[in-house]
């Protein structure tokens, strides 16, 4: 059983590498594209940092990157342009996927998210809110 298990998990990290790099490829651009007329932009940010982060868990990551791809593929269970309805699926995918893995995300990821997102954020006493460094640059 063991053998069959680690067969099984073998191609794990090839997916989770691919994954990792459609959503480096392709999530920005996404995320920019549609942020003002989707409520769970700055979830789908956070997320994005949390995968992005070396301390996140393989498997954590490897949840995390899937959701986001699903986000940025275009062809999904329902189509992105049927409005009011193209993003109720990425919602659910997003949402879902928050649920089950919230206690990953740090804030530190939800920093850079808001900055990334450039939405207002609190000064930290004795500083500036203002872009991290790994924030990606428009």
């Amino acid at each position: 059983m063991a053998a069959g298990m680690a067969a099984g998990n073998a191609g794990l990290p090839a997916v989770v590498r691919a994954n990792e790099a459609r959503v480096k490829r392709s999530f920005w651009r996404k995320l920019r594209r549609v942020a003002g007329r989707i409520p769970f932009a700055e979830d789908a940010a956070a997320m994005y940092y949390c995968a992005m982060d070396p301390a996140t868990p393989l498997a954590v990551r490897g949840a995390l990157l899937a959701a986001l791809v699903y986000f940025i593929v275009p062809t999904d269970l329902l189509p992105d342009f049927i409005a009011g309805l193209g993003y109720t699926d990425d919602a659910t995918v997003i949402s879902t996927t928050l649920a089950m893995l919230a206690g990953h995300l740090k804030a530190s990821h939800r920093r850079a998210a808001r900055r990334a997102l450039a939405i207002d954020e609190p000064a930290a006493p004795g500083g500036r809110a203002g872009p991290s460094r790994d924030a990606p640059r428009r």
